[in-house]
């Protein structure tokens, strides 16, 4: 952001002027910089290289855009007493209390962030997101998150609730069935004091500040929620 002002002389009077502002960030690449191919069957090294730098750049503020897209969620999926950025900020506030590091918060308040997109395969669509940064059992509970959790509701709707037997046998299915019952289903009240958004900033930065997909922060931890 900035201010541009400009102040005529006596002699330049009332008139009409054109003003030609160029703004650059002095970032590298620069933001006019484009590869040279309409075809990427075309490109050449320069151009891939370019290209993984303005990757490496957008990725940076993977953090930011997480934050923004969590308050989209606030005007989603009506009929719930609390929006669904409410319902994020108490599961995630329910995890924080619990003593949960900083994998399981931060999950605990990206869980729900495919409902706005993937309103019919959320769970996927959030593990997709968190799967480059935190350990795989955190990743594979948000993905079976809404199987889960369907126990609680299925029956209702002439549904099978019953449909998580199938991971009986898995090592982290009671994992998922405890995120689920101690941070998830129970996170509908009105009348839970939520932490605000802004307090999870440093959490989100931590997470997706990391290297994508390195096994120091995706290899498997202990089975459990709470440290």
């Amino acid at each position: 952001t900035g201010v541009f002002t400009w102040t005529p002389t006596e002699d330049q009077g009332p008139n009409s002027y054109s003003v030609a502002v160029r703004v650059s960030d002095g970032g590298s690449p620069a933001l006019t910089d484009t590869v040279s191919f309409t075809a990427m069957a075309d490109g050449t090294a320069a151009d891939y290289a370019l290209l993984d730098r303005f990757e490496r750049q957008h990725a940076a503020g993977l953090g930011d855009r997480i934050m923004n897209t969590l308050t989209r969620l606030d005007d989603s999926l009506g009929g719930y007493r609390i929006t669904r950025l409410e319902h994020s900020l108490q599961s995630a506030t329910r995890a924080r209390a619990d003593g949960a590091d900083v994998d399981w918060v931060v999950a605990a308040l990206v869980h729900d962030i495919g409902d706005e997109l993937a309103p019919f395969n959320h769970s996927e669509y959030a593990a997709a997101i968190v799967r480059p940064y935190v350990r795989e059992e955190v990743t594979w509970v948000i993905e079976q998150h809404g199987v889960f959790q369907s126990w609680y509701f299925a029956h209702h709707l002439g549904g099978d609730r019953n449909r998580r037997d199938v991971f009986a046998d898995h090592p982290w299915a009671p994992l998922c069935a405890e995120f689920c019952a101690r941070w998830d289903q129970n996170s509908f009240d009105p009348a839970y004091r939520n932490d605000p958004l802004e307090s999870f900033a440093d959490d989100v930065s931590d997470v997706f500040t990391r290297p994508p997909y390195d096994a120091r922060f995706t290899d498997a931890g202990p089975a459990r929620l709470m440290s």
